[in-house]
């Protein structure tokens, strides 16, 4: 499966430069999250911990770090914010936040 990551119209990759500045451990939860899904496909996320946030936009769920993404077919998914999990406004935030990125791509 291909995976397309959100990119500000600069060219800046947000998804990664996120990744890179995590620790150690929770960057591998990441990058092996991203290796799964690359690998398995639509299966990936059966394994995954996911949840529906509100009609096309889903997140995977790691230890502390959370991935909005809308799958776009049966070979790619588009990852549209990646934020550590909070509590009420500041997850709001992230929410909107995707789906104006979401809107952007004409996703949902």
């Amino acid at each position: 499966m291909e995976i397309y990551d959100y990119y500000t119209s600069g060219g800046k990759n947000l998804i990664m430069e996120y990744v890179g500045k995590l620790e150690t451990k929770e960057r591998a939860e990441v990058l092996d999250a991203r290796e799964q899904i690359r690998d398995y496909g639509l299966d990936a996320f059966e394994k995954l911990n996911t949840r529906q946030l509100e009609g096309k936009i889903w997140e995977v769920k790691l230890s502390k770090i959370r991935i909005m993404y809308v799958i776009v077919s049966e070979e790619s998914v588009f990852f549209l914010n990646i934020c550590r999990k909070q509590k009420g406004k500041t997850e709001k935030q992230e929410l909107d936040k995707a789906r104006r990125r979401a809107q952007k791509y004409e996703l949902l």
